[in-house]
């Protein structure tokens, strides 16, 4: 009897069902910080030419004014949506003037905590409420943490293929049979839910693979205690770090420490999420939600909304209006991965790579159909420590980790996994025709053989050769991508249609802000009772 990965791959790879392999969707969010020439954060506005932060669907800001979100729309084959992703950066490029764009997601030297600009998205109600929700997150974790940059990858199957594996599904000594009259609903979102469990496992796989932030300027640290080496006096590191990023350097709350959200099903997972943001936390409540009439954060709750939750993936879902996330999820079940801890790549001009694309299309596939066993608070400890000993020594010599509660080395276990792997890039390729997924296991594969090979490793050796200095690397490397971006600028036609996008984004906003009624406590009374529309926050 073979195993139910080989099973499920067997049912999908025939004739009749292989195509559904492409009719999945993947989009990608990357975030980037405006600094000037000499790496100083910017502290100009969000360009009118980049059009509304608000309501352009393309390009918008995230927690800082400084700190750019580009959005690429969701498509069938990843190398679309990177395409897009370059269109946005020349077209940002021909727009910034002497700015350019940190590629890195740790920042550089940064001035004063209340020098870095909160984002601002007009005066109208809801741009009001975006703002006030990043004045809480600035309150809550700092500004400093609020210029961190990352990858973020949505990634989607088909719902033709889920009813497939719905209707013939298998069982092993983890899974139960699914019975086909489980609604098609239902069984998508438990399939997404498992897959979200197998990531936890496994995840720490892609922070030795491609994380790429091992050292951070001094002063991101503020004073604060720390572990960390001394590379020089501007930059602190760990020889054998992958990613600091998502090391416990970055967001820290003891708020967030209660939050334990439960992957063994939906509806337990939106239970936790749903308490996290209707539950007071005393210190918030300490501060209340004004000051001297100002407001300062939407509520005293351990979340202000849902999407506070920091996780390395969620489970999604379009919301539509009147809705909050847990609303729809629990509404019409899951849609859709986004998957969060992924690093800027600083030697792609883009933040990330079609190689690097290509195999998280084939982990995530083998996610959703390897094995998924339920699983436990001890496992999800063990998860935790897993992923924090890969961010901080995930290159050190005979790193073990631990599976079971057994102790296992991290290159042994990767390579079992790229193993289990390689008929999904195989199947994959099948599908799609040529070798990139396959190519793209074959270059994991090295990285494991030699640490040297991963971007940390890489970065580490580019930051020593800048004179030991993470800011001075950075800038030249992000000046150079610049220099190159801007020597190629978008074909008129393509410009033109990003002009007509950003101008109908500043009309869209200064319609809203005309037609607005009623007063801003109002609103923020209706959102607590999430009675206002389709707002993303």
């Amino acid at each position: 009897m073979t195993d139910l990965l080989t099973r499920r791959l067997q049912l999908l790879a025939s004739p009749q069902h292989l195509a559904l392999l492409g009719q999945g969707l993947r989009g990608v969010e990357r975030e980037t910080l405006r600094v000037d020439r000499q790496g100083r954060l910017a502290h100009t506005p969000h360009p009118p030419a980049l059009g509304s932060a608000l309501t352009n669907d393309l390009i918008t800001t995230d927690y800082s004014e400084s700190l750019l979100e580009f959005i690429t729309p969701a498509t069938h084959d990843i190398a679309d949506a990177l395409q897009r992703l370059e269109d946005i950066h020349r077209f940002a490029y021909a727009k910034l003037g002497s700015e350019i764009l940190w590629n890195a997601s740790m920042p550089g030297v940064l001035p004063a905590e209340d020098e870095i600009p909160i984002a601002w998205y007009g005066s109208s109600h809801i741009g009001m409420l975006k703002h006030v929700y990043r004045r809480g997150l600035a309150l809550r974790y700092g500004r400093t943490m609020q210029c961190i940059a990352g990858i973020h990858y949505n990634f989607s199957l088909s719902e033709d293929l889920w009813e497939v594996l719905r209707q013939i599904d298998f069982s092993d000594a983890c899974e139960e049979a699914v019975d086909s009259s489980v609604s098609r609903r239902d069984y998508q979102s438990e399939r997404y839910i498992a897959l979200i469990r197998n990531f936890r496992r496994y995840s720490w796989l892609l922070m030795y693979l491609f994380g790429a932030s091992p050292a951070v300027a001094t002063n991101f640290l503020r004073g604060r205690p720390h572990q960390l080496e001394t590379l020089s006096e501007d930059t602190l590191f760990l020889p054998y770090g992958t990613s600091l990023r998502m090391s416990d350097l970055g967001y820290q709350s003891n708020a967030q420490a209660n939050i334990t959200p439960h992957y063994n099903n939906l509806p337990a997972y939106i239970r936790s999420l749903s308490h996290a943001v209707s539950e007071p936390y005393p210190p918030y409540e300490a501060i209340g939600t004004k000051r001297d009439g100002e407001w300062v954060q939407i509520n005293t709750n351990i979340l202000q909304i849902e999407n506070e939750f920091y996780s390395s993936i969620r489970p999604k879902r379009v919301i539509y209006s009147g809705e909050r996330p847990v609303q729809a999820l629990s509404a019409r079940g899951v849609q859709y991965v986004e998957v969060r801890c992924m690093d800027i790549d600083p030697f792609n001009p883009l933040g990330i790579g079609l190689q690097a694309a290509r195999f998280l299309d084939v982990f995530l596939h083998f996610l959703a159909f390897e094995s998924s066993c339920l699983t436990s608070d001890e496992e999800g400890r063990e998860n935790r420590a897993n992923f924090l000993a890969t961010v901080k020594e995930g290159r050190r010599p005979g790193l073990q980790l631990q599976f079971k509660g057994q102790a296992i080395g991290l290159k042994a276990w990767g390579e079992q996994l790229l193993e289990r792997m390689a008929p999904v890039a195989e199947m994959l390729d099948q599908q799609a025709g040529g070798s990139q997924h396959r190519d793209s296991l074959a270059a994991q594969r090295a990285k494991l053989a030699d640490p040297d090979a991963t971007p940390s490793a890489r970065v580490l050796r580019e930051i020593r050769a800048a004179g030991n200095s993470f800011p001075a690397f950075v800038l030249a490397n992000s000046a150079r991508q610049a220099d190159e971006l801007i020597a190629h600028p978008l074909p008129a036609a393509k410009a033109a249609d990003f002009v007509a996008i950003a101008q109908a984004s500043l009309d869209a906003q200064r319609e809203i802000e005309r037609t607005q009624t009623g007063d801003f406590d109002t609103f923020v009374a209706a959102y607590r009772a999430s009675t206002l529309g389709n707002i993303s926050i």
